[in-house]
């Protein structure tokens, strides 16, 4: 591997973040609270680390594959570590392990969090938690590409912190990747800035907007409240926040073609038309369980409430307006559900991905056709209009599988450092590998993650990272064959 280049794009990781801590420093100076210091220390001491590191490799080589992976599960680490210091300064969060877990959980855009009061924690440091948020939405490696010089394998970068959505669906962009990158950051920025014009329309405060917002376009669920979404009590806030989850789980791809005005690609994208038709068929099951159940009298408030958390879990947004531990059974189990299926690839989201679940029902009625109704049949597989390859198909059912044991085995591990029952210890794993936030019984949405053991937290926190780099790019690191020549 090539560490000096590693140590290159590590520098620039700093420097990024180290600067990008000047916004909540403004809005401490604003409120005038005592984060300010903690704040603009760890942002001279990141910098005063990110600078020389970055200057002194600067002659470096072209970054390979496998420099791309060691950066993609590492980068995280180092910037979370880094990330965390404000909070430890400060004394919100006075251990280094809960301040890790509550910055990976933001760059993972998990959205679980260990503070039992988040009102009191003062405003600078609740932007800084939500921008992470803001930062890690799009990967915040993509961010490094755009200051990498020319030539340096800024795509062998992407890839590795690319969901293998991303590799079926064949979406390309821009031949030059920082181009690419610069497009994307647009988007993800334009509809960040919209929903937050929005949202203070509707009379919320613009800080509360800012934080909102950042927490919805990248899928994160992190709110300045509580409550949650539920602390505002307005239907107006709920549905512009339903329609940015859903915004935030399409693919960015395909929100450029549009934006361009090939209206074609929305025809023939076979994974939107499956997520649209998994958001419609859970959505009504939810909100007509809840009006059957009289667990809301009116069918607009079971409808509001119901596909809000639908919206919420099936991006892994994690955002909440009800306690939905008190809904009926039959609701919470198309909830879990959710939990296991996830957005578009190429979003800001993470989970499983509808992609996957297209080619795998599709592999099943193909293969059930086969074996007894045509055996003689040659039947292929079609994604957006194209036959993809075995090798594509075989990628999907090894996710698909990959997903199942890690959150099997995560679940036995729980119940053996934290002694949760196995619901929590389900839950909790399939929170965190998921980057959904919230879960059922003991990390349900009225509860959080402060009572989980340091070990326990640790080990959610590789998940969250296992599931934000979307399993290979985080499990390759442990094959022998990946550190030899």
């Amino acid at each position: 591997m090539h560490f000096f280049s590693i140590a290159h794009v590590m520098g620039i990781l700093l420097v990024v973040i180290g600067s990008s801590m000047a916004f909540p420093i403004a809005c401490s100076f604003y409120y005038q609270e005592n984060d300010l210091y903690p704040l603009l220390h760890s942002a001279l001491f990141t910098l005063g680390v990110g600078l020389p590191v970055q200057w002194l490799f600067r002659k470096n080589s072209e970054l390979n594959i496998k420099d791309g992976f060691f950066i993609a599960v590492t980068g995280w680490i180092v910037v979370s570590a880094f990330s965390a210091l404000p909070f430890m300064l400060h004394g919100s969060i006075p251990s280094f392990t809960d301040a890790f877990f509550e910055m990976i959980s933001g760059y993972t855009t998990t959205g679980a969090t260990i503070l039992t009061d988040i009102e009191a924690v003062p405003h600078g440091l609740l932007f800084w938690r939500s921008q992470t948020h803001l930062l890690g939405g799009m990967g915040f490696l993509t961010l490094a590409i755009i200051f990498l010089p020319h030539g340096m394998g800024g795509l062998r970068l992407f890839r590795a912190e690319s969901s293998p959505g991303q590799v079926i669906t064949k979406e390309k962009f821009k031949p030059r990747n920082r181009d690419t990158m610069v497009r994307l950051w647009w988007i993800y920025i334009g509809l960040n800035l919209l929903q937050i014009i929005l949202l203070c329309l509707g009379g919320m405060p613009l800080f509360d907007s800012l934080c909102t917002a950042f927490g919805t376009v990248s899928t994160s669920g992190y709110s300045p409240k509580n409550a949650s979404i539920g602390a505002y009590n307005s239907a107006y806030i709920d549905w512009i926040t339903t329609l940015f989850m859903f915004f935030g789980g399409l693919s960015f791809v395909l929100i450029y073609q549009v934006v361009k005005g090939d209206i074609k690609a929305l025809k023939i994208n076979t994974e939107l038309r499956w997520y649209i038709g998994f958001l419609l068929f859970f959505c009504g099951a939810v909100a007509l369980i809840l009006w059957t159940n009289d667990t809301y009298t009116n069918i607009m408030d079971a409808l509001r409430y119901g596909t809000f958390q639908v919206m919420s879990l099936l991006t892994t947004t994690g955002f909440g307006t009800a306690d939905y531990e008190q809904w009926p059974q039959s609701a919470q189990m198309l909830l879990y559900i959710v939990c296991f299926i996830g957005a578009c690839a190429g979003s800001t989201t993470s989970g499983i991905k509808v992609v996957h679940y297209v080619i795998i029902c599709k592999y099943m009625y193909t293969t059930i056709r086969k074996m007894f109704f045509q055996p003689m049949a040659v039947v292929s597989i079609r994604l957006n209009g194209r036959t993809i390859d075995d090798d594509i198909v075989n990628l999907a059912l090894c996710y698909f599988i990959i997903n199942i044991f890690m959150v099997l085995i995560g679940g036995f591990v729980m119940t053996l450092t934290d002694n949760l029952d196995f619901g929590s210890a389900m839950s909790a794993v399939i929170a965190s590998l998921m980057n959904i936030g919230p879960g059922f019984g003991a990390v349900g949405p009225s509860h959080n993650f402060a009572f989980i053991s340091d070990i326990g937290k640790w080990f959610l926190s590789w998940n969250m990272l296992v599931g934000r780099l979307e399993m290979f790019s985080a499990l390759v690191i442990f094959y022998p064959s990946f550190w030899k020549k």
